[in-house]
């Protein structure tokens, strides 16, 4: 379109819509969503700016909306104004080296993970017949292994590329020349690696507004300058 030659395309991740740092004050999940798609649909009316998410992303956002109860209108504009495409698996190539980089950082991420697990079972031995004041029915092997969990989810996957909904958000990103748009830090960090742009899920409701507001000033600019 002659309006908007150059295209701007979005991808956006299940975190953009659930991280607490898009709300306003008092606003619940459901209000943020309404908000943020009301949003994404007058920009994508008055400058053609289109956002996308692969199937599995969209599975996993509805599965969590619908555990927290929202309203239907959010999944009917969820429908309309984001489009659901899956990405070119087959077409869209990686360079080998960053697959050799994803195995390096997993091997060593596994051997950070038996490095915690062995400081857990060390622990746990020690703390085998203790019993925690503030917890009747909790053990000190039981606060080891709670303690373990948080620790090895830290060490294992934080920071990493840990799921194929991931891996789609970047892949579809990357065949569409599209911008990355979520809270998670792995995905920002491979969306460095394959050369996206990226936008943190908490700026992307304020980018949308300043592209409308932008788009607001140049049409007063444009009819001002109609009536001399």
């Amino acid at each position: 379109m002659a309006e908007h030659p150059l295209k701007q395309r979005f991808v956006l991740d299940t975190s953009v819509f659930l991280t607490p740092e898009i709300r306003e004050d008092e606003e619940t999940v459901e209000d943020a969503c309404l908000r943020l798609l009301d949003l994404v649909a007058e920009a994508k009316l008055a400058h053609n700016i289109s956002c996308y998410m692969p199937p599995s992303i969209d599975e996993e956002l509805t599965t969590m909306l619908r555990d927290r109860d929202v309203d239907e209108a959010v999944f009917e504009k969820l429908d309309t104004w984001v489009i659901t495409k899956a990405p070119a698996r087959f077409e869209v190539m990686i360079p080998a080296e960053m697959v050799y980089e994803f195995v390096d950082e997993m091997s060593d991420r596994v051997n950070r993970g038996l490095r915690v697990s062995e400081k857990a079972v060390r622990k746990a031995e020690e703390s085998r017949a203790e019993q925690l004041e503030d917890h009747d029915h909790m053990t000190g092997v039981d606060k080891v292994i709670s303690e373990l969990r948080d620790e090895y989810r830290d060490a294992l996957r934080q920071g990493v590329l840990d799921s194929r909904e991931d891996f789609d958000l970047l892949i579809l990103a990357r065949e569409l020349d599209a911008g990355v748009v979520t809270e998670d830090q792995g995905i920002i960090n491979w969306a460095e690696d394959f050369g996206l742009r990226y936008l943190k899920g908490r700026n992307f409701p304020s980018l949308l507004e300043e592209y409308l507001t932008a788009g607001e000033r140049e049409r007063w600019k444009a009819r001002g300058e109609g009536d001399r």
